[in-house]
């Protein structure tokens, strides 16, 4: 969130994109950096074992998310 936080600020769009079991981690840490417009977009969890036709899959349905935040649009 650090990271995407600091781009924004900068005037770079920006996608954070968290699983669901660091949601509430990432909520804390937009609210402890004063982003909490900075809408992550939140995939499933766990990531490390999945295949990477698996991983190719959350990535394609994530997709439309991140297309949102890029262009300004809300989750």
């Amino acid at each position: 969130m650090h990271d995407a936080v600091e781009l924004e600020r900068r005037g770079i769009p920006t996608a954070a994109i968290v699983t669901d079991a660091f949601l509430h981690e990432a909520d804390l840490q937009r609210t402890a950096l004063g982003a909490e417009l900075l809408a992550p977009v939140v995939i499933p969890h766990p990531l490390s074992t999945l295949t990477p036709e698996e991983i190719a899959a959350r990535a394609a349905t994530a997709a439309a998310g991140i297309r949102k935040v890029l262009t300004g649009g809300t989750l």
